[in-house]
């Protein structure tokens, strides 16, 4: 499959220059670390952790995801892969590679994020679960869509946040919700709109990524 070699392509090259995952691994950090300073020995409300979890998790997509088509261009590779791969094949490699990345990211953010801040208790585990997979699913096809539309412009590292915020903010407000009632240990029958609308921002999301990339990427 090609969408899958595309992936293996991609993740090669980010094993070797570590680009990416040394960029969100230092953002991460610094992030955490400056929340636990700002904090000191005042103790926070549960739902203020779980709310910061998310914006930790948003503001490292932006230090690591946008990397997805702007290496091709500084790399001189997109005409390349516009004459041997068709647009859905490239779409659907470079959204597998967010893919990985990002579970990744979240996952090692929500296990550090847990050690640290004690306060961070979740009370009904398998809602929070739903959140951490269709909220990652959603950040990593917004970003694929956000990147390939960056990728030829000159303002790059500005212009990708920049669209980011207003697409992502329906998703990151979503999930703060959801997460709360995580917290407060609300039943999944009682966070059925929630639910239903973090979901329907990932299809309309990738739906959109589909229906425009053949434009974003031959343009």
């Amino acid at each position: 499959m090609k969408a899958l070699a595309l992936f293996k392509k991609d993740w090669q090259s980010e094993m070797r220059t570590r680009y990416a995952i040394n960029a969100l691994a230092m953002f991460i950090l610094v992030t955490i670390s400056v929340i636990m300073f700002s904090i000191g020995q005042e103790k926070i409300s549960p739902h203020l952790t779980g709310g910061l979890l998310w914006v930790v998790i948003f503001f490292s997509a932006m230090s690591g995801l946008s990397r997805a088509f702007v290496s091709e261009e500084e790399r001189g590779t997109t005409l390349t892969l516009q004459l041997i791969a068709a647009p859905t094949t490239v779409f659907n490699g470079k959204l597998i590679f967010n893919l990985v990345l990002v579970f990744i990211m979240n996952f090692a953010i929500t296990i550090l994020y847990s050690l640290l801040f004690e306060s961070f208790t979740v009370n009904n585990m398998p809602l929070f679960i739903v959140a951490f997979i269709f909220g990652s699913l959603g950040i990593a096809i917004s970003s694929t869509v956000i990147a390939a539309i960056i990728s030829k412009a000159s303002g790059k590292g500005t212009l990708y946040p920049v669209l980011s915020f207003p697409i992502l903010l329906p998703l990151i407000l979503t999930l703060l919700e959801i997460t709360k009632f995580a917290i407060d240990g609300v039943t999944i029958s009682e966070s059925v709109v929630e639910i239903a609308s973090l979901i329907s921002y990932d299809v309309i999301m990738l739906t959109a990524g589909y229906l425009l990339f053949d434009f974003i990427w031959k343009d």
